[in-house]
Order: structure tokens, then C-alpha cells, then sequence
């Protein structure tokens, strides 16, 4: 699936990052890693994943012992109080899928458990299709991080939908419920960074190049047609020292038909060759020309044709606009030029329904084209298949965990739906993490600790080589173990042997059968 495909299962890339998690926690993983482990792991993992990963800790480095998780649960039981019951419905939605998980009796009741392909992440890719459809002009601003800022920090999970909808049409309530977003820019306009006698030299600089160019690539022809030149004027000298079979044989290899057409084709060489050179020796002089008359000074003009040198400037400086189109830009203080919108509001991203509708999309899937159950559905299909008096219990603790769960008003709506589908004056709880994001991580510390010198959901070095990798010791955190069930092959008796025994005696003569 695709939710499936940014786990890693390649060793060498699993290696890479706990390598980078035991140099981050300053433990040292050259030799062994002399600490017990504790892992999560997703909900109803495959036994190949953990197989691969248990082959990889105590292959690899060496840990004298390991566990694993899930996370979600880790969360449920960090926030249990001392009225809490045991069983309870967990809903964990993180960045790329959300869970419904039903606890009974302190277990996990993984035959029920659900799970939905939507999380933060395609929250994020959705607000950033609306706002590069909104604007268009910000198209590469719009970046998936700064999706991921605005729902954290604007986005709202509305009670209601349509409802919310019906209140956006209100102009007022538009303008009072609209946040701004403030995308980078800058004041400082094309060309203004350059001064003039940069853009000089900076046209100097390319115009020296462009004659460099062009001067290496008349050489480059020049020295190819010289070659050729000269390999027709051997073959014309085969000619004229008789030597008529090896003057063929050469006409035949350069293509040619008759001594006429060797004769035009040395001429057109010869011409472009004579070409070639005085363009070269031409350019050669343009250049020392441009040196030595770079900056003429007017103080050294005849001063007997004073008058005539006064009008051959007089007409130099009527076409001198021509040769300098960006002098007249230059000398404009840049002050002047007056833009004509603010370029700060320009830069503003104005969010007003795209606050609701991003979120939305783990209630309404089909926003986004998903055929898939929102939460509330999925929530009411995995209760109906409990009796109503289970059904009853786990209502009465419904957990929230999970960084996609941080939407102000999530809580209310989660009661909402679980108000229309419970029965009529029916009792319901629903609970918060304390902290969603990291409740997970104390919740497997505070296991660590408490059963750091028990034996229970510890896989040690003796378990794995006896029991395989996929083996796991279940705990009030962990998934289920389901082990391999092999089908087992009947025994061969006596007697299912004793017809195979009579055809290889019998096959043995052809006429003592007959």
C-alpha cells in the first residue's frame, strides 16, 4: 500500500539509523550495544519485520535483551489515572495514518483493530493544492513545510462542517475569523544592486569573452579547411606527376568524379582559407584598436579643426544613446521609481475555509478522492462488532492520542459523532492526551523502568535462538503473538508403504508379471 512503502526494510538502511539513534543517545554501538532495548512498533506488525529487526540487534549489536510496543498504547496506559477502567477505545492518528484500536480488559483486540491511510501528511498536501490553487503567483512558496505550520498553528477541527461552511459565507465573520500568513519577499528592485560602472565593465567582460569565442572557432576553421586544402593539393600533384591510378584511387576515396571538380573544390578551399586569415588578422587589430582607443581625451584634438572636431562630437553624442541603452536607466535614483501595489500584501496568504477543510479529511476522506471510512465511521463499525455491553465499556474511556489529534475542537467533535451514533441517553468519555506527541515516548520509559528486572515482554538472546526473530512476549503494551503454524505432514505408515514396495518388485521382470 502506499502508507507502506516509506518503511524501511533493507538492513543495511535499518543499520544506518540506529547507528545514527545510539550516536544520538551517546551509547557506543562499535562491538555491542550493552543496553536492554525498547522498540514500537506499528500495530499488528508482520512477523518478517520483527524477525528482521530482533535478527539485527542481537546479531548486529549484540543486546542482551529487547521489547516492543505500540506506541499508541504506551500513550494510553502513561495517562491512566486510578478511576480509569482497563478497556477503553484508543484513536491514534499520526502523520501518515490514524488507528482505531479497542482495549479489553487491559489487551490489545488486534482481530477488531482498523486502521485508516490519512494522517498529517496528506492534510498537508491537501491545504498546499488549495493555496497553489488560490495563488497561483506563490506557486513555489507554497511549500509542504509551511502546510505544516499553518495546521499547527491555524487550523481548526470544525463541530459542525457544514455548518462552519454557513458561517464563512458571512463577510463579517470572514474578516474576524480570517488569519494572514506572511510569505518572504524582498524590496530591492531588478538591476538596483549594479552600479554603472560594473554594468561597464561586467559588458566589457562579455564582450571580451564573445571575441575569444569567436576568435577560437575561426582558428579551429581555419586550421580544418587547411587540412583539407592540403590533401587536395596532394591529389592534384599525383596528377600532374602522371601518376594516374593512385590519382583515381584518391578521387574515388574523396568522392569526386573529374580533375574539374578537384580543381573547383580547391579554389572555394583556397578563398575560404584566404577569408579566414584577414578576418583573424582583422579581429587581431579591432582588438589593439579598442586598447589604445578606449578613453580618448578631448584635450588632444587639433586645435586648427577645432570646429570640425567640435561637430564630429556633436554627432558622436546624438547616436551615443544607441550604444548605451542602460546609461539613461542608471542615472534615475532608484527612489523614484514608485511601486504600484505593496509588495508586503502582495506576499500575503489569506486563509479563511481552508482552515477547516484541510484538516477535515480524517472525518470526510472523500474530500480528497479517498475511498476510505472517515473516523466516525470507522469508530462505529469496530463497536458494532461488540455486544452492547462491551460496546458500553469502551465508550466510557475513548482515547486520543497521536500528533494529528492537536486540532483545537477535535475533542468535541469525537463526542459529537459519538452522540448521534450511541443509543439514547447512553453515557460516553472522551479523553486527551496530555501530550500527544510525546506520551508515547514516557509511557515506554515508565514501562522500562517498572519491569526492568522482570522477565515479562523481555525477549532475551536465549529466546531468539531458540523461539526465531518474529517471536514476541506479549505485555499490557504490546501487540499480539500469533506464531507460524506450519501444516504438519501425515506419518507414512506400514501399510501406505506396502503397495509402493509391491510395484518396484513387480517392475522389476515384465514377464514375471505377465
Amino acid at each position: 500500500s502506499p502508507f507502506d512503502r516509506n518503511v524501511p526494510v533493507q538492513l543495511e538502511l535499518q543499520e544506518l539509523l540506529l547507528d545514527h539513534v545510539f550516536q544520538r543517545l551517546g551509547v557506543a554501538s562499535q562491538g555491542c550495544v550493552d543496553h536492554p532495548i525498547v522498540l514500537t512498533e506499528a500495530v499488528c506488525n508482520p512477523l518478517y519485520s520483527r524477525q528482521m529487526m530482533s535478527e539485527l540487534l542481537f546479531e548486529c549489536y549484540q543486546v542482551p535483551k529487547v521489547s516492543y510496543g505500540v506506541d499508541s498504547l504506551y500513550s494510553f496506559y502513561h495517562n491512566r489515572r486510578q478511576n480509569w477502567p482497563c478497556s477503553g477505545l484508543v484513536i491514534s492518528s499520526g502523520y501518515q495514518c490514524t488507528h482505531v484500536l479497542p482495549v479489553l480488559e487491559g489487551r490489545l483486540d488486534a482481530k477488531n483493530c482498523k486502521r485508516i491511510n490519512l494522517g498529517g501528511c496528506q492534510a498537508a498536501v491537501y491545504l498546499q493544492r488549495l493555496l497553489q490553487l488560490k495563488y497561483p503567483g506563490h506557486f513555489a512558496a507554497i511549500t509542504l513545510s509551511r502546510m505544516e505550520e499553518i495546521l499547527h498553528e491555524h487550523s481548526y477541527i470544525a463541530e459542525d462542517y457544514i455548518e462552519e461552511l454557513q458561517k464563512w459565507r458571512s463577510p463579517e465573520y470572514y474578516e474576524n475569523n480570517m488569519h494572514k500568513m506572511q510569505l518572504p519577499f524582498s524590496n530591492k528592485l531588478l538591476g538596483s544592486t549594479l552600479t554603472s560602472e560594473e554594468k561597464q565593465e561586467r559588458r566589457q567582460q562579455q564582450l571580451r569573452r564573445l571575441q575569444e569565442l569567436n576568435a577560437r572557432r575561426r582558428e579551429e576553421k581555419l586550421q580544418l579547411d587547411q587540412e583539407r586544402l592540403d590533401r587536395l593539393l596532394y591529389v592534384q600533384e599525383l596528377l600532374e606527376d602522371g601518376q594516374m591510378d593512385q590519382f583515381h584511387k584518391a578521387l574515388v576515396e574523396l568522392n569526386m568524379d573529374s580533375a574539374e571538380e578537384l580543381q573547383s573544390y580547391i579554389n572555394k578551399l583556397s578563398l575560404s582559407v584566404e577569408q579566414t586569415k584577414q578576418k583573424i588578422l582583422q579581429a587581431e587589430v579591432n582588438i589593439e584598436v579598442d586598447v589604445v582607443d578606449s578613453k580618448p581625451e578631448t584635450p588632444d584634438l587639433d586645435p586648427l579643426g577645432s570646429e570640425q572636431s567640435l561637430e564630429d562630437v556633436e554627432s558622436i553624442n546624438e547616436f551615443e544613446p544607441l550604444f548605451a541603452e542602460e546609461q539613461p536607466e542608471v542615472e534615475k535614483p532608484v527612489a523614484a521609481v514608485q511601486p504600484v501595489f505593496n509588495l508586503a500584501e502582495y506576499h500575503q496568504l489569506f486563509l479563511g475555509t481552508e482552515r477547516i477543510r484541510a484538516p477535515e479529511i480524517v472525518f470526510q476522506p472523500s474530500l480528497i478522492g479517498e475511498d476510505q471510512a472517515g473516523i466516525a465511521e470507522t469508530m462505529q463499525y469496530v463497536l458494532e462488532r461488540y455486544p452492547k455491553e462491551q460496546q458500553a465499556i469502551l465508550v466510557q474511556n475513548v482515547f486520543l492520542t497521536g500528533g494529528n489529534t492537536m486540532y483545537p475542537g477535535l475533542k468535541a467533535r469525537v463526542q459529537k459523532e459519538l452522540l448521534e451514533m450511541r443509543p439514547f441517553q447512553s453515557s460516553f468519555q472522551v479523553h486527551l492526551a496530555s501530550s500527544p506527541v510525546l506520551d508515547a515516548w514516557y509511557g515506554a520509559r515508565d514501562w522500562a523502568v517498572e519491569h526492568m528486572s522482570r522477565e515479562e515482554g523481555w525477549i532475551t538472546r536465549k529466546d531468539y535462538e531458540e523461539k526465531g526473530g518474529e517471536y514476541l512476549k506479549e505485555h499490557c503494551a504490546s501487540n499480539v503473538y500469533v506464531p507460524i503454524r506450519l501444516p504438519k505432514q501425515a506419518p507414512r505408515t506400514t501399510e501406505s508403504l506396502a503397495p509402493s514396495r509391491v510395484l518396484t518388485s513387480s517392475t522389476g521382470n515384465p514377464c514375471e508379471q505377465a
